[in-house]
C-alpha cells in the first residue's frame, strides 16, 4: 500500500465512528416540562386527612390525603373522578417495621424509637442508602396517579433521633425529597418542621401541619401563606371555637381530627 492511501484509511478510522458504537443515552426531561405537569392544592380548600380504616371517599373535602401505601390506584382513580386533590402519605424519616420494604432500609439507619409503636427515626444523613428505598416510594405514589406526596417524619434533627442529626442534615435530606418528588411530577408538602420552613418554602408547594394552634406556631408557616400556598392544619385537642376563626384570618384550612388519624373529622 502507497502512503497516501495508508493515511486516509487512518484518518477515516478516526473520524468515522464504528458501527457497533452504542447509542447515546436519551436526554433528560427538560425541568420546565416536569413542572408543567405539577399541580398544587389550591389555598383555602378543605381538606380530609386519612391514614388509618376503611377509606370514606364521601366527606365533603376538596383535598383527600390518605396512606400512599393502602390506598390503590383504583381508590385514586375515584377520588379524581369525584373532583379530588389526592395526596400521598408515606414515612421518609421514620421506620415502620409494618410496611412491605421494612427489611430495605440497612440497619445502621434505624435509630431511636420516635414515639409511635413499631416506629423507629432515620439517618437522613446516610441519604446513599435511604434513596433507594424512598425514591421507589415516591415511584410507588406516581404509578397510583396520586397528584402530591406527603413525607412524614422530616424533622427529626429536632428529635432525640439516636443520631446527631443538624439543621444543615435535614435541609439537605428535605429539599432532595423535594426534588425527588417534582422529578416524578408530583407536588410535595413540607410536614411540621416550621423552624425550617423559610429555608424550605422554595422547595415545597404547600404544608401539613400538626396542631399549630395548639403550640401556638401557626405564624411560622407564613412564608407558605405569603407565597399563596396552601397550608393545611389538623387539631387534636382544642375544640374548634379555639382555632377555626384564626385559621380563617390566616388562611389555613383547619380541621379536628382525632390521633387515629380514622375517617372521622370536624371541618371549619
Amino acid at each position: 500500500m502507497t502512503i497516501l492511501p495508508l493515511a486516509l484509511a487512518v484518518v477515516a478510522a478516526i473520524l468515522i465512528p464504528p458501527r457497533t458504537q452504542p447509542a447515546a443515552p436519551a436526554a433528560p426531561q427538560p425541568v420546565a416540562d416536569v413542572a408543567a405537569r405539577i399541580q398544587r392544592p389550591p389555598p383555602h380548600a378543605s381538606w380530609q386527612w386519612q391514614l388509618d380504616g376503611r377509606l370514606d371517599a364521601s366527606v365533603p373535602a376538596r383535598v383527600y390525603d390518605v396512606d400512599g401505601f393502602d390506598t390503590s390506584a383504583a381508590a385514586v382513580a375515584r377520588l379524581h373522578r369525584d373532583g379530588r386533590y389526592v395526596v400521598c402519605y408515606f414515612s421518609a424519616g421514620a421506620w415502620e417495621n409494618w410496611r412491605p420494604d421494612r427489611d430495605r432500609f440497612p440497619a445502621a439507619t434505624l435509630g431511636a424509637d420516635n414515639g409511635w409503636p413499631g416506629e423507629r427515626w432515620l439517618d437522613v444523613r446516610r441519604l446513599r442508602a435511604l434513596a433507594p428505598v424512598l425514591r421507589d416510594r415516591i415511584a410507588m405514589c406516581a404509578r397510583k396517579g396520586f397528584d402530591a406526596v406527603e413525607p412524614d417524619n422530616v424533622d427529626g434533627y429536632a428529635n432525640d433521633s439516636g443520631f446527631p442529626l443538624t439543621a444543615r442534615d435535614q435541609l439537605r435530606f428535605n429539599r432532595w425529597l423535594a426534588q425527588t418528588a417534582h422529578a416524578h411530577g408530583l407536588a410535595v408538602a413540607l410536614k411540621n418542621d416550621l423552624e425550617q420552613a423559610r429555608a424550605l418554602q422554595p422547595s415545597f408547594d404547600f404544608a401539613v401541619l400538626e396542631q399549630c394552634f395548639q403550640y401556638r406556631e401557626c405564624g411560622r408557616a407564613r412564608p407558605f401563606l405569603r407565597a399563596g400556598k396552601a397550608v393545611f392544619d389538623a387539631e387534636y385537642a382544642l375544640p374548634r371555637e379555639r382555632f377555626c376563626e384564626p385559621a380563617k384570618r390566616l388562611g389555613i384550612s383547619a380541621i379536628r381530627k382525632r390521633m387515629g388519624l380514622g375517617a372521622w373529622r370536624d371541618a371549619c
